[in-house]
C-alpha cells in the first residue's frame, strides 16, 4: 500500500471509495427499485406519431386485488402515413403493455371479436379495442393497451398506473374447459407432469454424459488420434455400442410410452391455432374538415411545436377546433367547451400538457368555410417523452389527429401531417448575440 499512496490519508481515502463504489453497486444489484420509468418513451418519435393513435382509452379502476379484474377500453387508428420502414400490420395482435406479467389478461376483443389470435388491420381506419385484466402480482404497475404488429414490434397506448393488493400467493386462473372439466388454477395446472418429463430427460443426458467421462478423455484420446501406431478402435468400444443402443432404445419406448399414457389422459386435445381472424374495422366516417399543412416547425429553445394549417368544413354542421393528440398527448383547446368536456378526471395527468393547445383563430369553422390558423402546442412534454428527438429524424414528419366538435358536442376526426423544421431560437429572437431578445 505504501507503494502506491504518499500519504497515509490517501490511501485511507482510496480504500474508503473502493468501498463505497462496492457497496453502491451491491445496493444496486441486488435491492430491488420500482419500475417508474415509462417503455413508450425508449421508442422512437416516427413510431409513435404515425403508427398507431389511441383515442378515448378507459381504465375501468384504479385500484384492484389479486384476482380483481380492471377492464381497458378504447379506440385506435393506423395513421394512414404509416413509416415506409416498418412493415404493414398483416399480422397484427392486441395485448397489454405492463412491467411484466403482473396482471393476467383473461378477455380481449376488437371490434367485438375475440381477439385471441391476430388478425390483419387496415391503414386509416378505426377500431374499437377491449381487454380484460386478472390482478396477480401486488404492486404499483402502469397499465397500456399495446398493438403488436409483426416485424414492427410493439406499438403502446396511453397508460395509467394501478394498484394491486394482497398476496400473490392467493392468485387463482380458474376455467372451465369444452369438455365441462373445471381447472383450479391454470398456473399451477400439469407443472407435476412438466417436471416429470425435464427431470427424466435430464437425467438420461447426466446417464449419457457420465458414461463417456468415467475415464480419461484428452491425451488417450489425443495420443490414439495422432501417434502413429495409436489404437483408435479402443475409442469407442464394443460395450460402448452396446451401451448406446440400449439408450436409443430406452428413449423410442419412453417417448413411445409416454404418448400412449398422455392421449388416455387427455384424450380430447386442441392443436396450437395458426390461422388469424378476420376484424372488419368500424365504418368509415368521411373527414368533416380537410386539414392541409403549410408550415410547420418546432421551436427547440421554446419546447413548442407550431403548425400553420389551412382548414376546410365539408360537412353540413359547424365545426371548432378541440384538441390535437399525438404520441399518446393530448393537447386540449382550453377555449372549446365540448373539448374539455371529454376529459375523464381520472384521465393521467401526464398525458394532458396543462399548457394545452392554442389555436388563432378559435371561432367554430361554418359548413364550407375555409380559414388558416395558427396551431401550437407548447409544453414540456415535448423533451420529457423525448417527442424533440424527431428533429433527428431523416424525414422529419410528424403526424397526429385533430378532433373537431360542432355545437352539440359531435365528434369528427381529422388526420394531420406533414414536415417539420426544427427552430433554434425562440420567439422573442434571444440568440448568443442577443441574449436579451428583441430587436436587438
Amino acid at each position: 500500500m505504501r507503494t502506491f499512496c504518499f500519504h497515509e490519508s490517501s490511501c485511507v481515502r482510496v480504500v474508503l471509495s473502493a468501498a463505497a463504489a462496492i457497496m453502491q453497486i451491491g445496493i444496486l444489484t441486488f435491492v430491488p427499485d420500482a419500475a417508474l420509468a415509462h417503455g413508450e418513451r425508449n421508442q422512437e418519435p416516427f413510431l409513435r406519431m404515425r403508427t398507431a393513435h389511441f383515442y378515448d382509452v378507459k381504465w375501468s379502476t384504479n385500484e384492484i386485488p389479486v384476482n380483481g379484474e380492471i377492464v381497458v377500453t378504447g379506440k385506435f387508428r393506423l395513421f394512414p402515413i404509416w413509416p415506409v420502414n416498418l412493415p404493414l400490420p398483416e399480422a397484427a395482435f392486441l395485448g397489454n403493455g405492463t412491467p411484466g406479467p403482473v396482471l393476467a389478461r383473461t378477455e380481449s376483443y376488437i371490434n367485438g371479436v375475440p381477439a385471441i389470435q391476430s388478425t390483419k388491420l387496415e391503414l386509416n381506419r378505426d377500431y374499437e379495442f377491449k381487454t380484460v385484466l386478472k390482478g396477480r402480482v401486488p404492486g404499483y404497475h402502469h397499465v397500456h393497451p399495446m398493438i403488436n404488429v409483426m416485424g414492427a414490434g410493439p406499438l403502446l397506448g396511453p397508460g395509467n398506473w394501478l394498484t394491486v393488493t394482497g398476496n400473490e400467493s392467493d392468485f387463482k386462473l380458474s376455467i372451465k374447459t369444452l369438455s365441462g372439466e373445471t381447472i383450479d388454477n391454470l398456473e399451477t395446472w400439469g407443472l407435476g407432469r412438466v417436471f416429470f418429463w425435464h427431470g427424466l430427460w435430464v437425467a438420461i443426458a447426466i446417464v449419457w454424459l457420465v458414461w463417456w467421462l468415467r475415464r480419461p478423455l484428452l491425451l488417450p484420446r489425443f495420443r490414439a488420434l495422432t501417434e502413429k501406431g495409436g489404437d483408435r478402435s479402443q475409442l469407442v468400444t464394443s460395450t460402448d455400442r452396446l451401451f448406446g443402443a440400449g439408450l436409443l432404445v430406452a428413449t423410442i419406448l419412453t417417448v413411445f410410452f409416454g404418448f400412449q399414457a398422455t392421449d388416455t389422459a387427455y384424450p380430447r386435445t386442441v392443436p396450437l391455432q395458426g390461422s388469424r381472424a378476420t376484424v372488419e374495422p368500424l365504418p368509415e366516417v368521411p373527414e368533416q374538415v380537410k386539414v392541409v399543412v403549410n408550415k410547420s416547425n418546432y421551436d427547440v429553445p421554446g419546447r413548442s411545436l407550431r403548425m400553420n394549417v389551412t382548414l376546410t368544413n365539408n360537412g353540413s354542421s359547424s365545426a371548432q377546433l378541440g384538441e390535437f393528440l399525438t404520441s399518446n398527448q393530448r393537447f386540449i383547446n382550453h377555449e372549446v367547451s365540448q373539448a374539455m368536456a371529454t376529459v375523464d378526471p381520472n384521465y393521467p395527468k401526464e398525458l394532458l400538457p396543462p399548457n394545452g393547445l392554442k389555436v388563432s383563430d378559435s371561432r367554430p369553422l361554418k359548413p364550407g368555410e375555409t380559414k388558416t390558423v395558427d396551431i401550437e402546442a407548447a409544453d414540456a412534454a415535448w423533451e420529457t417523452e423525448r417527442l424533440s428527438s424527431l428533429i433527428n429524424d431523416p424525414d422529419n414528419t410528424l403526424g397526429g389527429l385533430l378532433f373537431f366538435y360542432d355545437e352539440h358536442g359531435k365528434r369528427t376526426i381529422s388526420n394531420v401531417s406533414g414536415p417539420m423544421v426544427p427552430v433554434f431560437t425562440d420567439p422573442d429572437n434571444r440568440t448568443a448575440e442577443n441574449p436579451k431578445g428583441g430587436a436587438g
